[in-house]
């Protein structure tokens, strides 16, 4: 299960830096705490799914495309 983590959140994190977006206004827009954007973009947490619903909208990208 770890390694979805991990790998959920290096799609995360390349999606959001290709776009520009910092992980503050990532956690702003999508209404999460920034602490927890970043342990989900380090793998540390087992993300819900409608918070990676939530993300991927803001991303303006499909859930898919955030999946390993």
């Amino acid at each position: 299960m770890k390694d979805l983590a991990i790998q959920f959140g290096a799609k995360l994190r390349d999606k959001r830096k290709t776009l520009g977006i910092s992980q503050d206004k990532l956690a702003l827009l999508a209404d999460i705490d920034r602490s927890y954007a970043g342990r989900v973009e380090r793998g540390e947490v087992n993300i819900t799914l409608e918070k990676a619903y939530q993300l991927a909208e803001v991303l303006g990208c499909d859930i898919r495309d955030l999946l390993p």
